[in-house]
């Protein structure tokens, strides 16, 4: 029969786990608030899933317990958990980052509980078959932690396993985090300038169509999700401070029209990051044509500062992208190959260096993403959660009449690519 599963929270990703497990024939127990019991209840009555007030009521008949709830209340719910003495189960959480994850789990449950760390590195609305879950064995059997990959195995998810929690959260703050602050800054630059890029035809070909989509996608999404990964993240503060000190320098070196040390830095930072890769490349013209929110077909010269930004930061981190690859969510794959692409076009690279430095008529958009970048640093950096929710929710009001169909195109892109 295998493994009889609880989830607590039932909230996107909660509920994505639970039906699918439950679509399996696996038996499925799972809890929300208390206060969200009545539509819960009356919403999954017609599935297997088994619906609770709360974990009281199901604690007793599970093998697994699966927590699905934010990072900044993980601690409270593990805490509350731990008050009904479960005994012998093996736990684990879907939060992104692992410390406080860990510290609670060792914090507040019985040593007969059995600790596997893990994390589905995609969303509630891809499909899991081909997606990448990250797990590593805390403080479990090796038949324990079998069982718990098997489970993700199920969904026809593929397996990288990590040695440790510290390893997952290094490798996420440039994996989830840096990705989610560059791209949350070319959105907040778009809603500075009152501009739509996308409306126009000339300013959609090739990478700048999969910028677009990656902003888009990212802003489909609440903020709850990426300031729990930036705020609760150790290693996240320094290598976003690192990102917008990159972009400062480029930026000062193309407002100088300082093309001697532009080029120097950022072409020794391409030979550093992808001299080693000779691997096949991750994006190639035909796809990049194919998903655009605008057929155009004119090809207009970019500063590409966010992606050079993106390059240049891990040259001063020494970070090799296609090594944390193997922590891969579907947006830093895109950003590894866009990266990629312009480093390993040599006109494009040439024409891009030349645009960033002498090219006035893109000057404006430069600038409000170098000012973009810094705002959301800042906010990272005193930690104020509250003021990072409010300049996400204001930047995506201005996006939201294009995001459905941003989340659309970049879904069918995802699934092309893996």
């Amino acid at each position: 029969m295998g493994l009889k599963i609880g989830i607590v929270g039932l909230g996107d990703m909660g509920r994505m786990f639970a039906l699918r497990w439950a679509a399996l024939n696996f038996e499925v127990h799972g809890c929300d608030l208390p206060e969200n019991y009545p539509r819960l209840k009356s919403e999954f009555e017609t599935t297997n899933l088994n619906i609770h007030k709360k974990p009281a009521d199901f604690i007793s008949k599970i093998d697994f317990l699966l927590f699905c709830v934010e990072t900044s209340k993980i601690d409270n719910v593990v805490k509350n958990i731990a008050e009904l003495k479960p005994k012998n189960l093996i736990v684990s959480a879907q939060t992104s980052v692992k410390a406080p994850e860990i510290k609670a789990f060792e914090k507040y449950l019985d040593l007969s509980n059995e600790i596997v760390g893990s994390h589905a590195l995609f969303g509630p609305q891809v499909d899991p078959a081909g997606q990448t879950v990250v797990v590593f064995n805390h403080r479990a059997s090796a038949a324990s932690f079998e069982s718990i990959k098997q489970l993700y195995v199920s969904l026809g998810c593929k397996i990288e396993i990590l040695d440790n929690h510290d390893q997952h959260d290094k490798l996420m703050a440039d994996v989830q985090v840096v990705t989610h602050i560059g791209f949350e800054s070319l959105g907040t630059a778009f809603m500075h300038r009152k501009t739509f890029p996308w409306e126009s035809e000339n300013k959609i070909a090739g990478i700048d169509n999969i910028k677009i989509l990656l902003t888009l996608r990212i802003y489909s999404y609440k903020s709850h999700v990426y300031a729990g990964l930036a705020f609760q993240n150790p290693y996240a503060a320094k290598d976003v401070r690192e990102f917008a000190s990159t972009q400062n320098d480029l930026f000062v070196h193309m407002i100088s029209e300082n093309k001697q040390k532009f080029e120097s830095k950022v072409k020794k930072a391409r030979d550093k990051v992808f001299m080693q890769n000779q691997g096949e490349d991750l994006l190639n013209d035909a796809l990049l044509e194919e998903f655009t929110l605008n057929p155009g077909k004119n090809h207009v010269p970019n500063s590409h500062l966010s992606l050079l930004s993106m390059l240049c930061t891990w040259s001063e981190l020494d970070t090799n992208p296609y090594k944390n690859m193997v922590c891969q969510t579907p947006p830093f794959r895109l950003r590894v190959g866009l990266v990629e692409y312009l480093c390993k076009n040599d006109d494009l690279l040439n024409e891009t260096i030349d645009t960033a430095v002498f090219d006035k008529s893109i000057r404006k958009d430069d600038l409000t993403y170098h000012t973009a970048v810094h705002e959301w640093a800042n906010i990272l950096t005193l930690g104020d959660e509250k003021a990072y929710s409010k300049h996400f929710d204001e930047t995506k009001r201005f996006l939201e009449p294009r995001l459905k169909e941003g989340l659309e195109l970049s879904n069918r892109l995802i699934k092309k690519l893996y």
